[in-house]
């Protein structure tokens, strides 16, 4: 009879308190979110969003747990309409025995608006409280109307001493502290891109060789090299701003190279199009009024197709971007107005061109010879009186 694997070591180190938890202090420490949810005894819904293998499932089995609650686990990506209403009927469930539910969703972003939906009056009532995990800006791709009835807490990838820290006490877990070198360990640290899971699961397969862990073993058990692009450190906003100053100086060549980098290093496509959509109105703004309808199409394309096949739409964008003609008009703009709005927020808008609904805001001399017709120009002008004409 074949002999049942083990667990993998990733989920014989998941941390089962708060006090396990290596990382994120920013969220965990005594006086944090995270900590004063456990110690009141009352469930919160919350999203978590941050990168893969920063403790988003391990941190929702915790707090449901230590506040008494079922915790029930769906993943958007392979659930359906279903799945939740046998969820939210088990809840019921509980509510009658005075039994709370957490619902952890993993991947929430990947349900539609109508998905996300359902959970709206679930959370308002109080039958379940959600947990959310997103690797996606919430902004983007969780609704408003949830957004508005949960708290978001970013998560930070884990930092390099951290990761070592994680290895370190799986490594005296099973018993294997002297079977790997302090080099090694840095090796794995750095090839995990902050992700404990990554890191955890190079460690166990590279003791699985049966030899001394080198970072040569290392390197043969994860099959890449360290990665010179860390999608959350400095090199990350190095490569992505001289994409765009690339673009802006029309250099087609150069700004491929670094959009090809930044793909090859598995930055997230969207990231790359939402910059390219800001692009077309900060930096070509009236010099090219097509630019930004490219642009949103880009992004769209990259949602709906995904890698690979939707690099053809970056680099199509990305090269139409670079060679039109640029102008900072709508920026230059932009900014004179905000700070108009910034030294004057609170001036009156002139009579002559507010609302006359009733026959005595008439009299009061609302809309008073304004005229409804293209281009037409008021005497008095548009803006409140207290603030000068910049011409």
């Amino acid at each position: 009879m074949m002999e049942m694997k083990r667990e993998p070591l990733a989920e014989r180190m998941r941390p089962q308190t708060l006090d396990d938890v290596i990382g994120q202090t920013h969220l965990l420490g005594d006086a944090e979110i995270l900590r004063r949810i456990v110690k009141q005894g009352e469930p919160v819904s919350l999203i978590l969003w941050g990168p893969p293998g920063t403790g988003k499932t391990t941190l929702a089995r915790i707090i449901a747990r230590e506040v008494r609650a079922e915790f029930i686990e769906l993943s958007a990506v392979t659930s359906g309409k279903k799945d939740v209403e046998k969820v939210i009927e088990h809840a019921r469930q509980n509510w009658n025995l005075q039994l709370r539910t957490v619902l952890f969703v993993d991947e929430i972003h990947r349900f539609n608006k109508a998905q996300q939906d359902a959970f709206l009056p679930h959370v308002e009532s109080g039958l379940i409280t959600l947990i959310g995990a997103t690797t996606e800006n919430p902004s983007f791709e969780v609704i408003t109307p949830l957004l508005s009835r949960t708290r978001v807490l970013v998560l930070q990838p884990l930092s390099k001493d951290e990761i070592i820290a994680i290895l370190k006490r799986a490594l005296k877990l099973i018993d294997k502290s002297k079977a790997v070198t302090p080099k090694a360990l840095d090796y794995l640290a750095e090839l995990s891109g902050g992700d404990a899971r990554v890191a955890l699961g190079n460690l166990e397969l590279a003791l699985s060789f049966g030899e001394k862990v080198t970072p040569d073993i290392v390197k043969a058990a994860a099959q890449k090299k360290v990665p010179g692009y860390d999608k959350k450190g400095d090199m990350h906003y190095d490569v992505i701003s001289a994409f765009i100053k690339s673009m802006r100086g029309s250099d087609v060549e150069a700004a491929l190279y670094y959009l090809s980098r930044m793909i090859d290093a598995g930055e997230d496509p969207k990231f790359i199009a939402r910059r390219m959509v800001i692009f077309a109105s900060e930096d070509i703004g009236l010099a090219g009024n097509g630019a930004l309808s490219l642009a949103v199409a880009t992004f769209q394309a990259v949602e709906r197709v995904g890698l690979p096949e939707a690099s053809y739409n970056l680099y199509h964008c990305a090269v139409a971007l670079t060679r039109s003609a640029k102008s900072r008009e709508v920026t230059d703009l932009m900014h004179q107005a905000q700070d108009l709005a910034g030294k004057y927020p609170n001036s009156p808008v002139p009579l002559h061109i507010r609302n006359a609904p009733t026959k005595l805001m008439k009299d009061l001399g609302y809309a008073k010879d304004y005229k409804w017709q293209a281009n037409f120009k008021h005497d008095k002008g548009f803006l409140p009186e207290e603030i000068p004409r910049s011409k």
